[in-house]
């Protein structure tokens, strides 16, 4: 099996390598500035190491992972927007918007979602396109009731602003690896404890959220009983779930 470091960097050569459409023309600067910002591509290697336990080559789940590595930062581009959070600054280096200017950050986006669908729609099956779709939409509807204050509590707002494109990683990698649906609900039960693991450690560090809501030994606690489900949802499936397992329990502990 792969382990996640030499998947991140799968990843990170895929990205690099990608071919942009063509008529995007200039506009392909930003959004390589944009997809060159140092994530952490958690997203896409757990897309890379769920098609592996399946029997998957990783290479064959890179366009899916890309896909979801792209939608995730069309919406750290528009969530920096001054509409939206007026954020001039994004892990540390100017964000796309201060970068360049902000009607060239919303095409940014706007380029990077088209093209995550592109990569999407490029296996034989639609259920893969299909399914981020659904993630997408989930994600930017959480971003609209967080905006809005609509009354969600904090953890439906994060099941959808966070937990849609985590669940995606695994969905996704489902399709590309033919599995068939009626065995898909243990790897969806799993998929749903990562968005949730990953929100509240979050908070831990950035010390919001559920820390200001539970404290930050009942944030832990409920980080801890997020990662104990994830790995018992695992510890349920018929196959080598091994990175997966190291990947959450990295999830869990990780400092930054």
């Amino acid at each position: 099996m792969t382990g996640p470091q030499e998947l991140t960097a799968l990843v990170e050569g895929y990205l690099d390598e990608l071919a942009l459409t063509p008529e995007l023309g200039e506009l392909a600067g930003p959004i390589r500035y944009a997809l060159a910002g140092g994530g952490k591509r958690i997203r896409p290697v757990l897309c890379l190491a769920t098609g592996e336990a399946l029997g998957r080559e990783p290479e064959e789940l890179l366009p899916a992972g890309a896909a979801i590595e792209l939608v995730h930062n069309f919406s750290l581009v528009h969530d920096d927007l001054p509409s939206l959070d007026d954020d001039e600054l994004r892990r540390g280096r100017a964000s796309t918007w201060a970068q360049f200017d902000e009607a060239t950050a919303v095409l940014a986006g706007d380029a990077l979602l088209a093209e995550a669908f592109r990569l999407a729609l490029s296996y034989p099956t639609p259920f893969v396109g299909r399914e981020l779709v659904q993630a997408t939409l989930g994600m930017i509807g959480g971003q609209h009731a967080d905006t809005k204050a609509l009354g969600y509590s904090l953890e439906e707002i994060h099941r959808l602003k966070t937990g849609r494109l985590f669940y995606a990683s695994i969905a996704c990698a489902l399709w590309v690896a033919e599995l068939a649906e009626a065995d898909q609900k243990p790897w969806r039960d799993f998929a749903d404890e990562l968005g949730m693991l990953f929100q509240v450690v979050d908070d831990i560090l950035d010390g919001d959220g559920y820390v200001l809501s539970h404290g930050e030994e009942g944030a832990r606690r409920l980080a801890d009983e997020a990662a104990e489900r994830a790995q018992a949802r695992l510890a349920s499936i018929d196959a080598d779930t091994s990175v997966l397992e190291e990947i959450v329990a990295g999830l869990a502990t990780r400092t930054a």
